[in-house]
């Protein structure tokens, strides 16, 4: 069972993902445990203040160590921990593979970035990973930290009614995925390619594989570099 504790300032947040769909029934089936921990309850100030003026003069707040040094540390006298990620613009990229990697995981602390970030400290003693979700900045990370989550967890074998529909999800083979159709095979004149009706397997897999790589070319040629397309 893989177990996911997240420190947040702003727990409501992130309450509702975690409580629908594929989240929801991956925990009440036993899969996965997802603990949201208040920031501030580590906090010694009388206000709960987890945030202080940046030494460098510069506007905006940073989050303070010592909360979140007490947070970690809590967390970590009860289990051994396999990553301590923290939600940063300037972590590596969140990827299909890394996803993948996590998911077999069993005890992870992701820390949510809020406010100009964290205490340079905290990343350079507390933290083994940082991720981000994409070239661009948000209020906080609980939103990453929700993404990241429901990466890791839907990969879970049992978590996903279809346990094989993961598997060709776009990215899992460094593609994107084919095209998808359903019924009826023609509407309003528009139809669904011959050859995915033909009941013939073998063209079906190839015409999937040819539709994938000319999707990843188009749209996503960058996906085909390392294979020297």
């Amino acid at each position: 069972m893989l177990r996911i504790d997240i420190i947040t300032v702003l727990p409501e947040l992130i309450e509702s993902p975690m409580n629908h769909s594929i989240l929801k029934r991956a925990k009440a089936k036993g899969l996965a445990e997802i603990h949201l921990h208040n920031l501030r309850d580590f906090s010694e100030d009388k206000h709960k203040r987890v945030d202080d003026y940046a030494f460098s003069g510069d506007a905006g707040m940073v989050m303070r160590i010592e909360p979140i040094d007490k947070a970690i540390s809590f967390l970590k006298s009860q289990r051994n921990y396999d990553e301590v990620i923290y939600t940063s613009p300037d972590g590596q990229l969140l990827n299909q593979q890394t996803a993948n990697r996590l998911s077999t995981l069993e005890n992870i602390i992701i820390l949510c970035g809020h406010y100009k970030g964290v205490d340079q400290r905290v990343r350079d003693h507390l933290i083994t990973m940082e991720i981000s979700i994409g070239d661009y900045v948000l209020t906080g990370g609980e939103l990453a930290a929700a993404v990241i989550t429901d990466c890791i967890v839907r990969l879970i074998p049992g978590a996903m009614s279809d346990e094989t529909s993961a598997l060709t999800d776009s990215f899992q083979d460094g593609l994107l995925a084919p095209h998808v159709y359903t019924r009826p095979a023609e509407y309003k004149g528009w139809k669904v390619p011959d050859i995915l009706i033909s009941g013939n397997e073998k063209k079906i897999d190839e015409w999937k594989i040819k539709n994938s790589l000319e999707r990843t070319r188009s749209l996503r040629p960058g996906l085909l570099e390392h294979e020297g397309e």
